[in-house]
Order: C-alpha cells, then structure tokens, then sequence
C-alpha cells in the first residue's frame, strides 16, 4: 500500500492534496456556509496550528480516520487559502493522513474554527471531576467556593481547555485586540475583545467553564491558581507568526468569581514612527525640533490610554543614535526599545520614579524619558536634570497642553524653573480612523453641522463628510484603527514671560502662544475634512478639551 506521507514535504505534495468540494453550498471552488464538523478530525491539530495555518480539518473521506490514518481515505480540511499546498502538507504530515483541500471564505472559516474548538470544550464539562452530568457539572463548577484547586488544576491542563484559552488569546492578537476581558456574571462567562478603543463582544465560552479557563490563564502566566480571593498580576509570553507578543494579566475577584483582563502589547505589530500616529506635517516638524534640542523639558499630556506613551517612544525611536546614553524609567516597560536602557518601576522594593530617576543622573545620560510626573519630587529632580544638561521627556495627566504649567505649579516648582527648562508641550487624544476599504461621502448631520464653529464648518463647504459604510476588513463598523489628534505648544519668549509673570491661566497662556495656535478639536476637525476620521469621533475623544 503506497503510504501518503512524504517526511521531506515535498515530492508527492500534488498527489496527496487536492482541491476538492464539500456540500452543495460551494460558490465555484469556495465553500460559503459552514458544513458539519467532525470533532474527531478537527482534534487532529491544535488550536494553534489551525489559526497559523488558516485550516480545520473538519471529516473523513472513505475509510479515513484517526485510527486507519490515510489507509483507504483522506482527511477534508477547509483552508482560507486553498492553493496553500505548503500549509496542506503540514497537516498531512502532522496527522498522518491524505488532505483534501476545500477552500472557504474567510467569515466561515472563523465560525469553523469557532465551532471547532469551542464546542467540543462543553462537552469536556460532563467528563471532568467526577461529576454525574453536564448539569451537575455546571451547578458545581459555577460554585467556587466548592471547586478544589488541584481538580481546577486538573480540568485547566485538558487538551481541549487548553486549546481553547489559546484560541481565544490568538484571535485577539491577530484581531489588533490591545485587550482581553474574560468577565464573569451570574448564568454567563463573558469574553470581549478591545479594537481600536472599544470593546467588542465576542463569542461566549460555556459558563460551568469559568473556573477552568481562569485557572489555565493563570497557569500560564505564572500566577498562584489557588488564591482566588486578592488581586493578582502575571505576564505571558508567546510567539505568534514568528513574532514575540508579551501579554500583562491582570485578575480581581468579584462576586461571581475573577475578572481577567489581558493586556496585548505586540510591539512588532506597532509601527512606532512619527508618521504613524498621525501628527500633521507642521507639527511632525515641530515634535522633530523638541527631539533635536540639547537640552530641557518636553512634556505629552493626556487622560490614560490616549497614546502618551506611544508617542514619546516614536519620539525616542526617532532620536535615537548609538552616540547617546538614552534611559527610560517606567511603569511598567510596555515595550522594548533597541539600544535604550529601560527601567521598570518596583516600588515594593524600594524602585520609585523619584528614586530610579536620582540612579539615572549617575549613569551620565544625554537623554532620559520619566514615564509619568506623578509628585513634586519626581518633578522636582527632572526639572533639575533638564537644568543641568539633560533633554527630559514625560508625561502628565491634564487635559489640554497649557495646563501642564499649571500641574507644575501645583508641584511646588518654582515658576521660574517651570520657564527656564520646559521646550514644547503636546496633548493628545485618540480618535479611530475610517475604514479606506468602504470610505463613502455623506451628506454632514445637522446635529453635527450646528456644532461646529463658523471656521470649522468652511472645512465642509460641500456639506459631506467622509463615513465607513462597513466592510469584512473592519467587521463592519466602518472604522479601522486609530489616530492621534493633538495640539502642540512651543514655548517660547512670550509664554515663559507668562509663566515667570504668574500669569499661568489657560486663557492666559494661549493668549501667550498667539494667534495660529491650533487645538485637538481643531485638529481633529481638519483630519475629518480630509477623510481621515469622522466628526462623531472627533466630538467623542476631544469632549473634555473644548477650545476655551
């Protein structure tokens, strides 16, 4: 019998894998509803192969099977890409059986794969601990109290449970999903997924699994399973597409059990570059001359999540050079940056910003980033340090770029020092962009028009706008990814006059930058009247930043 397994992968690929059709609900050569699935051949791989491969072998052709292997039969496999001979031989390799290949659309492959791994995990419910049913199962399991940490442990390393988890985990990373909320309630266990700022139900893991999959996550990030009752955090590290993704995770009890909550941070996915978070050609300019000084202050300001942080790494990004000494101290690392040396903070032993940041001046820097100015301490030490040398980048939490004087102030730095070092400050908002795939112009709502200014409104003198109207690329809702809008101050003569005068009011200040100045509404404003974003999110990201 000849076998159909070539162990080099090559040679006799055509042979062993073939395009073929499944049902009747076939579009040409593409399946475009999902057939039945056989849970035998779709155990064949695990979760990770499949969402790699872009594949489900889903049933047996013939004699085919997990025991016969490829005797008398071939394994169907629905594949996204159905010439993927390569990814087709994988499987064949990896199962020991002929493959037929059935190409499918993208939507159905997702309910397959869904369907694949997340069906059988209910089952598995019946078999594990001891219980006398699925019901039972359900009834003992969403009891806590009564779950026994070495069983939870048990159920949390099942093949299937731990597919499962991995499932959910890669559909987010390949989703852009910058977080995962795993939240219980009552009668259900809820996973969503945050895109582009906002979160996004997906489908639900059956409820007598709460405690398996909370366990399995903490597992994996190294977290005590048994401690079910106080706060904890972990980390996660894996490989994705041949890329590093590092995972923060974070648990909390509440009354139907723990809340997890995973933080995403892939930073091969982020293109960490000025261009890429939106700044306008004037202000890119601007940010570039901050970078280029010798010496002083550059603060970025802004609510948490708002891109503080990813804009001052594309600054550092951008300005790094082997000939510096470029140290950060921050909390936590969200990601690594080439050729810098970056500090954590650890407060539990001893590592503050203030702290870490006196350490640093010992390590003869050029340029140091404090990731946030939290006290007068800390702020006290940067000011120094940009006094005697050093380019200080930071950030605070205010909402409009003139009132960092003022946070300052309220630090206990003495105005003149506050005029001395400060170069530029940058706030900034996020906003998602539209979709470039459905982008479609609309006639502008009178509910927005009426909320623009006079000068606003001559932006969109043909009354229109540009929407998503919704499409496969962003899961129709018209929106795709997001983008900065920011206001930048340069500090210059008038505005330290200002600061040294006392005169630190916003209005103040701004009457200080003078005319020209544009603020984050404005910004947005212009965005939205190229195409690039919407006036609705405009409106939303810059609600408590109104131009005073």
């Amino acid at each position: 019998m000849p076998s159909a397994i070539d162990p080099l992968g090559k040679g006799n690929g055509a042979a062993r894998t073939q395009t073929g059709r499944a049902g009747e609900e076939n579009a040409g050569d593409v399946l475009t509803r999902p057939p039945a699935i056989d849970e035998r051949a779709a155990n064949l791989i695990n979760a990770e192969t499949a969402v790699r491969l872009r594949a489900v072998p889903f049933a047996f052709v013939g004699s085919a099977g997990p025991a016969q292997g490829a005797e008398g039969g071939v394994l169907r496999v629905a594949m996204v890409d159905g010439s993927d001979l390569g990814a087709a031989d994988e499987i064949s390799v990896l199962t020991g059986t002929a493959v037929e290949r059935v190409a499918v659309l993208p939507t159905v492959f997702d309910l397959m794969l869904r369907s694949a791994f997340g069906a059988t995990a209910a089952q598995m419910a019946a078999r594990l601990g001891g219980g006398t049913g699925e019901d039972a199962e359900e009834d003992r399991l969403a009891n806590l109290e009564a779950v026994d940490a070495d069983d939870v442990q048990r159920m949390a390393e099942q093949p299937t449970l731990i597919n499962l988890v991995n499932l959910i985990i890669l559909e987010a990373v390949r989703e852009r999903a910058s977080d995962i909320h795993v939240e219980p309630f009552e009668r259900s266990l809820s996973v969503k997924y945050r895109i582009d700022g906002s979160l996004r139900p997906q489908t639900s893991p059956p409820k007598h699994l709460q405690a398996a999959i909370t366990s399995r996550i903490k597992i994996m990030a190294g977290m005590n399973i048994a401690e079910r009752y106080v706060p904890q955090d972990g980390h996660i590290t894996l490989r994705f597409e041949g890329r590093k993704v590092d995972i923060r995770v974070s648990t909390v009890p509440t009354i139907y059990g723990e809340s997890v909550v995973m933080r995403i941070l892939d930073k091969e996915a982020m293109n960490l570059s000025l261009e890429s978070v939106g700044l306008r050609e004037a202000d890119r300019r601007t940010i570039e001359k901050f970078i280029d000084l010798p010496h002083g202050m550059v603060l970025v300001t802004g609510p948490t999540g708002s891109g503080k942080t990813t804009t001052l790494y594309a600054a550092l990004t951008k300005l790094y050079d082997p000939s510096l000494k470029i140290i950060t101290i921050e909390d936590p690392v969200e990601y690594e940056l080439a050729g810098v040396n970056q500090i954590p903070v650890n407060p539990d032993r001893g590592l503050t910003f203030a702290g870490g940041l006196r350490s640093i001046l010992r390590q003869d820097p050029d340029v140091i980033m404090v990731g946030e100015i939290r006290d007068g301490e800390t702020a006290d030490i940067a000011v120094r340090a940009a006094l005697t040398g050093h380019l200080i980048f930071s950030t605070l939490h205010t909402n409009d770029a003139v009132s960092a004087v003022g946070r300052l102030l309220d630090m206990d730095v003495e105005p003149f020092l506050v005029a001395s070092v400060l170069e530029g400050i940058m706030a900034q908002r996020l906003g998602r962009r539209v979709c470039p795939g459905c982008r479609v112009k609309r006639p502008l709502e009178e509910t927005l028009k009426h909320r623009l200014s006079a000068a606003e409104r001559a932006m969109f003198a043909d009354g229109m706008e540009w929407v998503g109207e919704g499409c496969e690329k962003c899961s129709n809702s018209g929106l795709k990814s997001r983008i900065g809008y920011f206001e930048i101050v340069n500090v210059t003569g008038p505005v330290r006059a200002a600061i040294t005068e006392g005169r630190t009011s916003s209005r103040e200040l701004l009457a200080a930058v003078g005319p020209g100045h544009i603020s984050m509404r404005m910004d947005g404003v212009m965005k939205a009247a190229e195409g690039m974003t919407t006036l609705e999110e405009v409106f939303r990201a810059t609600q408590d930043a109104e131009d005073l």
